[in-house]
């Protein structure tokens, strides 16, 4: 039994957000001394920061949880801001813009979810809207600029900046060898390239790329949680597949029913 692209984009995004949620939760929890100086943009001294992180955390988790088991769009609103006001903290503390862009996972998803989805109120159970035409174009722009935004993001933190986590994560792998420059280099070609195709293999490329490339988190010693947290990053290209792949089988389904459709006019006629 085939499933339809609406069920197969609910549970993407259903998914990407709960690893998104409980991923960067989790830090919340146990604490993040990264994280204290994104308190200080709001003047909320070191000592409270600590405090805040459990609540932080566990508002977090409650988020993805919800998310996984009864989606509301009121919780995707608050995800979308929230991961965007994360994300752009970092500039705001000094670190490069780069930052806020790596993170479009983040925020990108949950507006791609917001969007799709329909509900009578929004604190009401939602389902994912019908997928016509003008929401399919929308849907994969949405998505086309969010993995291309991640991929721009991550390789401009290795190529310009040259982040020394990236370096060490290559070292860590066994990759030092490889020029961290280079290594950006092809990732900014790689978001580069989205934006212009979105060939199926070339999709699923990236999705690979993505997985394979956050592992280096766990590999180099960081916790597991870095690589959950990162799931809008897997999920939003692999989402982009199926609609891209969707579309491409209705309008190769059009072109086989046309030719036929002109030689039976035909035999009417005759």
């Amino acid at each position: 039994m085939k499933t339809s692209l609406e069920t197969r984009l609910l549970w993407l995004f259903r998914s990407a957000v709960f690893l998104e949620f409980v991923g960067h939760g989790v830090f919340g929890i146990i604490g993040k001394k990264a994280w204290v100086p994104y308190f200080a943009v709001a003047g909320i001294p070191e000592s409270w920061a600590w405090q805040l992180m459990p609540l932080i955390g566990t508002v977090d988790i409650s988020v993805g949880l919800i998310t996984l088991l009864s989606p509301r769009r009121a919780v995707l609103l608050y995800a979308t801001l929230w991961g965007f006001w994360t994300a752009l903290l970092r500039p705001l503390v000094g670190e490069p813009v780069w930052e806020t862009v790596e993170r479009a996972g983040n925020y990108g998803v949950p507006l791609a979810f917001l969007l799709a989805s329909q509900a009578r109120g929004w604190f009401s159970p939602l389902e994912i809207r019908p997928i016509d035409a003008a929401l399919k174009i929308r849907m994969v722009w949405l998505l086309r600029a969010t993995t291309s935004a991640l991929l721009i993001g991550h390789g401009a933190l290795a190529a310009v900046v040259q982040k020394p986590l990236l370096q060490n994560q290559l070292t860590a792998v066994g990759l030092s060898f490889v020029p961290l420059p280079a290594l950006g280099g092809f990732e900014i070609a790689l978001g580069l390239a989205l934006l212009f195709d979105t060939a199926g293999a070339l999709l699923l490329f990236v999705v690979t790329w993505k997985i394979v490339t956050e592992t280096f988190y766990p590999i180099s010693g960081a916790p597991y949680w870095e690589f959950i947290e990162r799931g809008g990053s897997y999920i939003a290209p692999f989402a982009l597949f199926f609609l891209v792949s969707q579309s491409r089988n209705s309008l190769s389904r059009s072109l086989v029913r046309e030719p036929e459709s002109d030689v039976t006019e035909s035999f009417q006629k005759t």
